[in-house]
């Protein structure tokens, strides 16, 4: 009788013993699954957030590439290249990283935060130079402004200057009033047929002027045929005008002191004159300070 009670009180641990570890195998069997599970969520965040950095990465290298493309700055230029290199560099490395590979997601993660701040710095640094560029060019054309309108001042007194130098050079000129250019015959009086002129009589008065230098003058006559040709007795009677020597037919001296002076010269005709218009034209000190013109047939 005591054997058949120790007989069932082993079966029963036994049993007990069975069943505690089948409980024991279950239990191990769905903690490995959730193990697994769990394992497979992580790997899958860890592939989410690999293809965020990536993404971020390239993103980096891309901008880098956009501020050099406008940068004058050769230093700073040369800084975002190197970055951009060591950008790209940290990209390949995360392409080759496997997303179970937790250190290494996780160095460069953390690499991609220095990356990120090292892009704000570089921005920050574009955008003050930037700043600073627009400032400069507002400057620049301030001060283009204000050297074309000092220009156009220079300009005008330049100007100015020539108009009131040639007033006082034109003021400082003799001039003729009154001029006349008389064709005379043999007996001295006034002739108009040509082939009866013997002498050609120029009457001119020289005007007050009181900013003419006074002193001898030599007062030049040029008389030109109606061919254009000088009337003159020697081809080497020549005076300077405008850079050209001229030929004259007639000179005289003459003591200016600064009143009004009449003056007469006078052309003795020695050749064959054809009918038509005689310019007179009158001269001092390289000026031409008259002319008057007669027309005989």
């Amino acid at each position: 009788m005591e054997e058949k009670k120790n007989s069932k009180s082993g079966l029963v641990i036994a049993v007990i013993a069975i069943i505690a570890l089948a409980g024991a195998v279950v239990y191990l069997v769905l903690s490995l699954k959730k193990s697994n599970q769990d394992i497979e969520e992580m790997t899958q965040l860890f592939e989410i957030e690999k293809e965020e950095m990536e993404s971020e990465y390239s993103s980096f290298a891309v901008q880098y590439d956009e501020m050099q493309v406008h940068l004058s700055n050769d230093s700073l230029a040369r800084q975002l290249e190197r970055e951009k290199l060591r950008t790209q560099q940290l990209l390949e490395e995360l392409r080759q990283t496997k997303a179970t590979n937790a250190a290494e997601i996780t160095r460069l993660k953390k690499e991609l935060a220095t990356v990120r701040a090292v892009m704000r710095n570089y921005v920050m640094q574009i955008d003050s130079l930037d700043q600073i560029n627009k400032q400069l060019a507002k400057e620049n054309t301030k001060v283009r402004q204000q050297y074309q309108e000092v220009s156009k001042q220079v300009d005008k007194l330049t100007v100015e200057k020539q108009i009131a130098e040639e007033k006082v050079a034109l003021a400082s000129q003799l001039d003729a009033a009154a001029i006349s250019i008389i064709p005379n015959n043999k007996r001295g009086k006034v002739e108009s047929k040509v082939k009866n002129v013997t002498q050609f009589v120029v009457n001119f008065t020289i005007v007050k002027n009181i900013t003419v230098q006074t002193g001898e003058k030599t007062v030049y006559l040029r008389i030109t045929k109606p061919d254009g040709q000088p009337l003159m007795k020697d081809a080497g009677n020549t005076f300077r005008y405008e850079n050209v020597d001229l030929e004259y037919s007639a000179k005289k001296f003459i003591e200016y002191t600064g009143e009004q002076q009449e003056v007469t010269m006078y052309w003795d005709v020695e050749e064959y004159l054809t009918a038509g218009t005689y310019n007179a034209y009158l001269f001092v000190d390289g000026v031409m300070i008259g002319e008057q013109s007669v027309t005989l047939n």
